[in-house]
Parts: C-alpha cells; sequence; structure tokens
C-alpha cells in the first residue's frame, strides 16, 4: 500500500459553519458565520449565495501559495 503525503482534508481548507438562530435551511433561508479554521477569519452570509462566495474566497486565497510553490519546483 502506498500512502499519500498529501492530506485528503487539510487544514488549509478547514471550516466551522455556524447557522444563526433565524436560518431555515429547509426553506432556502440560510444565514449565519463561516470561519476559516488555519487563519481565525470570519465571514457572516445571509444567503447560500454568499456562503458559497465566501468558502470559494477563501479556499481560492490558501490555494495561491501552494499552486506558487508547485510552480517554483517545476521552474526550479
Amino acid at each position: 500500500m502506498i500512502l499519500k503525503t498529501q492530506a485528503s482534508y487539510p487544514q488549509a481548507q478547514s471550516f466551522v459553519l455556524k447557522l444563526h438562530r433565524d436560518a431555515a435551511p429547509a426553506e432556502g433561508r440560510l444565514i449565519g458565520r463561516l470561519e476559516h479554521v488555519a487563519s481565525g477569519r470570519q465571514f457572516t452570509f445571509n444567503s447560500a449565495e454568499e456562503l458559497i462566495a465566501c468558502l470559494a474566497k477563501v479556499a481560492a486565497a490558501s490555494q495561491e501559495p501552494a499552486a506558487r510553490d508547485a510552480a517554483e519546483e517545476l521552474h526550479g
């Protein structure tokens, strides 16, 4: 068996999702706060669209250093 050295669920991609008491996901009403575990940054959201936008923004920013590191390894 070959073990992968890269985590399947890296810390840089971990989030805590807290739904507000007024949220009603079954009715499509998502209100809450998203916290990025690695940085501690918090984002409030008032809709599913805002939640996805927060996730995408933080996930993209956390991958930028990894992408630069990989490019440097290729181009030495």
